[in-house]
């Protein structure tokens, strides 16, 4: 039996988020591993920032706990359990399923040194690593995320992002107005945006006479998610591999999220 880890699913959490979790394949052998204890397994990896081979003994085999990760990357499940929780979460919180407002901004972070794949260099921020571009509700809940170099403009990674945004069809149906910063002003920019997303961009800029802090309009909300990234570990730093990798943990750290507020 596993220990009781902060980290873990409550009772009420799990009976949340487990008819979401997709059945043992027909024709297969039944499942034998206890799949909450997989859940609290990865979130455990995702908030403390361990290996997965230095997962605790009272967790299932650390083998087991990755294929399961990496299966459910590869066939959408987590992106289908994340987006079925943000829809509950909208409407806990009183909004349609569907958001008509959109955030996007990017954050740059180091890579470790392992990684070689889509690393490049943040000559603004002054950061070797990757870029982490994403799009929030106004309620600040994600509804894509990409991973790319760091060397990726804002305006080509917001390109990509948004293009992932507009695949969410029909979740996306309201959606009319993405707020930007600075970083993704211009023209061709925003005549891509209204070309192939039918979307407008409105751009929020800082003022130029202060220099301190300024609390933007919406441009705040996107700034407050990439704080709640930071409360899992294994996001401080990018240690993955592969790109899709990190972009995983980033709806799995979310799933978390919101879990927690549904329950």
């Amino acid at each position: 039996m596993s220990k009781s880890y902060s980290t873990n699913l409550t009772q009420e959490q799990w009976e949340l988020i487990e008819p979401l979790i997709p059945p043992s394949l027909h024709g297969g052998r039944p499942r034998e591993v206890d799949i909450c204890l997989v859940l609290n397994a990865i979130f455990y990896v995702l908030c403390e920032g361990c290996r997965w081979r230095a997962l605790p003994g009272d967790f299932p085999n650390w083998q087991t706990v990755y294929t399961y990760f990496r299966n459910w990357r590869m066939d959408g499940t987590w992106v289908r359990i994340h987006d079925k929780l943000r829809e509950w979460t909208r409407v806990d919180s009183e909004r349609e399923p569907s958001p008509s407002e959109a955030i996007i901004d990017s954050q740059s972070v180091k890579s470790a040194a392992m990684v070689s794949l889509e690393v490049g260099y943040d000559a603004g921020k002054n950061v070797k690593g990757r870029k982490r571009f994403l799009t929030v509700d106004t309620l600040g809940l994600v509804l894509r995320v990409l991973i790319t170099a760091a060397s990726v403009g804002e305006r080509e990674g917001g390109k990509q992002v948004l293009k992932k945004v507009k695949q969410m069809q029909p979740s996306v149906s309201r959606l009319h107005t993405i707020w930007v910063d600075a970083g993704f002003d211009g023209n061709p920019f925003m005549r891509w945006v209204m070309d192939f997303c039918r979307w407008i961009v409105q751009v929020v800029i800082r003022p130029k006479e202060s220099r301190k802090f300024v609390l933007l309009p919406k441009r705040w909300v996107i700034e407050r998610t990439f704080g709640w990234l930071t409360w899992c570990r294994r996001l401080n730093k990018d240690y993955e591999l592969l790109p899709e990798t990190s972009e995983t943990f980033v709806y799995i750290a979310m799933i978390r999220i919101m879990v927690r507020r549904l329950a």
